[in-house]
């Protein structure tokens, strides 16, 4: 053995192993592993210690260092106390033997008897496995204690999110942290008013706000308490998603939205279903209806801004009628300063196929009927409030006799279906078990059947989502009075109050394509109430002499559209179209030079050679 060869002797102590005593101690490895060595004249005996590291995890230093060793062939032999030691994986553990014995490297656990240079111990595998369950065990009892825990309703995590303190140095309860929880409201606000989480950021960086890290420092709490920081004001886009998200801030406490297996120790986020929700543990810093909206502005709302520099307050409410698609701000290009709305699906190549015309409309136009309309509804809830609870009550009926009811019924199916699914696949199951199903038949029906099953799931939740929501809904009529009563007058619509009022905005086609003094249907859905209209407000009474003169209009109208279509047919459109095309295109040219040296003086455009 005088090779000029080490031989490493490995200690290991994990926390659950202090546990159990002094027999496990690093100093009492350390003697036992020596006196093996020199009794039996191994050269040149080398510590390598792994301190208070689980044995699942397998970048420890000390492990490493050894191994680097070994892959240089400067090992004789390694020798640990058992094989517990080396690791509780029982798959790396077969792994590093492989490796050790490529290596021609002795691997000796002296309590084990277990000794490479003799001849294979069929029982090692199997002492590997019960290393690796004795780990599995313990994390499973330490899971259970937190399991009791969190479904007390206690917070199972020692630190606090943004916004709260601990209320005392039990750590048990949350208390608002008034400093930060303003910062939160504005955060919301913001969101509210169609601000996007880069441009939520931006302002607070220049506000000179402190990012949440450093606040909770300077409390003493935080992951990040005793760490120096570049820019205690870089605050980033991730920070205000993930506080837009937290529902903790509705004054509920959260547990079991992350995991950690036995063997990596890393945290693993689960799926919201899997969630335990404990309402009113705290008091909350924003409202539920604030944080609904926020949550569907965040999913909708992709704010660009237009070609003026702005995010219209409309965007991520308006739907295409026909396609269902999102219609999204465009700027007419003729050197007016008119906002439009367009299907977006129409736009995509091939143009025309999934949506066949653009359902056109101008933004000014929508923003118009929602102030008209909710002015209409303020004053009718305020003149006669009980008649106005029955009217929103029998929209909703309405509303439900058109799609819910169709809905629920499919909810039954549905249900009804994925049981008997259930029943068929046991029962084909307990046929091929007994003869009376060819394999080939099982399979082929098994794989149907699941696939089938898989579908209904999907089917029944989604469906579950959209029959919980409208009877959420009917329960909130209340709510939108109060909304309503919230404002003095509806003459300037913000984001804000539109996000607040409006769930979406849905724009059927015009009725004449091609003419710009049309008809256009254009259907609002608010928040708590679905689609509402108050009775007044689509009836109108019209003298004799004043629906004649309608009625002669809409004649002239349809004449004139059909002149221009027969114009448009013959060609004759385009004749006149190209004789004025040079005077009209030096109109334009003139007007969006104008628009253009107003942008330039705001800074919302600047030349390229600039």
């Amino acid at each position: 053995m005088g090779n000029g060869k080490i031989t490493p002797l490995y200690e290991r102590l994990s926390r659950d192993d202090e546990l159990q005593g002094e027999s496990n101690s690093i100093s009492h490895q350390k003697q036992m592993l020596e006196e093996y060595a020199r009794r039996n004249g191994f050269p040149r005996p080398t510590h390598f210690t792994d301190d208070g590291i689980s044995g699942t995890r397998f970048d420890r230093p000390g492990f490493t260092a050894m191994m680097e060793e070994v892959e240089t062939g400067h090992v004789e032999a390694v020798i640990v106390k058992d094989m517990s030691r080396l690791g509780r994986d029982y798959l790396k553990v077969g792994q590093i033997m492989e490796i050790l014995r490529q290596k021609n490297v002795r691997l000796i656990a002296v309590n084990d008897g277990v000794d490479s240079a003799r001849d294979d111990d069929d029982f090692t595998p199997f002492r590997n496995i019960m290393n690796e369950f004795f780990v599995r065990d313990t994390s499973r009892k330490i899971k259970s204690v937190f399991k009791a825990k969190g479904m007390t309703g206690k917070h199972l995590t020692g630190t606090v999110i943004y916004g709260y303190l601990w209320a005392d140095e039990k750590r048990e309860q949350w208390i608002v942290d008034e400093e930060a929880a303003a910062v939160v409201r504005r955060i919301f606000a913001m969101t509210m008013d169609g601000h996007g989480p880069y441009q939520i950021s931006q302002q607070l960086t220049a506000d000179k706000v402190e990012i949440p890290a450093v606040h909770l420092a300077r409390h003493g709490e935080g992951v990040n308490k005793n760490k120096a920081f570049k820019d205690i004001y870089g605050w980033g886009s991730s920070t205000i998603v993930n506080i837009l998200k937290k529902r903790e801030y509705l004054g509920h406490t959260v547990n079991f939205k992350t995991r950690k297996h036995f063997k990596d120790k890393k945290s693993h986020y689960v799926d919201e279903s899997e969630w335990t929700i404990f309402e009113n543990t705290h008091e909350a810093i924003i409202d539920q209806a604030t944080f609904d909206n926020v949550q569907r502005i965040r999913g909708n709302v992709r704010r660009y801004p237009d070609g003026w520099g702005e995010a219209h307050p409309l965007t991520g409410l308006m739907y295409c009628a026909d396609c269902g698609g999102k219609m999204y701000v465009h700027r007419t290009n003729n050197g007016k300063r008119i906002s439009q709305y367009t299907c977006s699906q129409y736009s995509k190549v091939p143009v025309g196929t999934l949506c066949p015309t653009q359902h056109r409309i101008n933004a000014d136009v929508v923003m118009t009927l929602i102030a008209d309309t909710l002015r209409a509804i303020a004053a009718y809830s305020k003149n006669d409030r009980a008649e106005f609870i029955r009217t929103v009550s029998e929209a909703q009926v309405s509303q439900q006799s058109g799609g819910i009811v169709q809905k629920k019924k499919r909810l039954v199916e549905a249900k009804r279906r994925s049981e008997e699914l259930e029943k068929l696949l046991c029962q084909i199951y307990e046929d091929k078990i007994l003869g009376k199903l060819p394999e080939s038949r099982f399979t082929t029906l098994d794989a149907r059947y699941a696939d089938e099953q898989d579908e209904l799931s999907g089917e029944i939740e989604e469906l579950e989502q959209v029959v919980s929501g409208y009877e959420h809904k009917q329960q909130s009529t209340e709510k939108f009075i109060a909304l309503i009563d919230k404002y003095e007058n509806f003459n300037t619509l913000t984001t804000t109050m539109l996000n607040e009022f409006v769930e979406k905005i849905v724009v059927h086609e015009r009725d004449r394509k091609g003419c710009q003094d049309t008809t256009q249907e254009v259907e609002i859905y608010f928040n708590f109430v679905g689609k509402y209209m108050p009775p007044h407000f689509r009836e109108v009474n019209l003298a004799p002499e004043e629906q004649e003169a309608m009625r002669q209009k809409e004649e002239r109208r349809d004449r004139l559209h059909r002149n221009y279509l027969r114009r448009k047919a013959n060609g004759k459109q385009k004749q006149y179209e190209d004789k004025m095309k040079a005077a009209k295109k030096a109109e334009i040219e003139t007007r969006k030079a104008d628009l253009r040296t107003e942008d330039m003086e705001k800074g919302v455009f600047v030349p390229a050679n600039s």
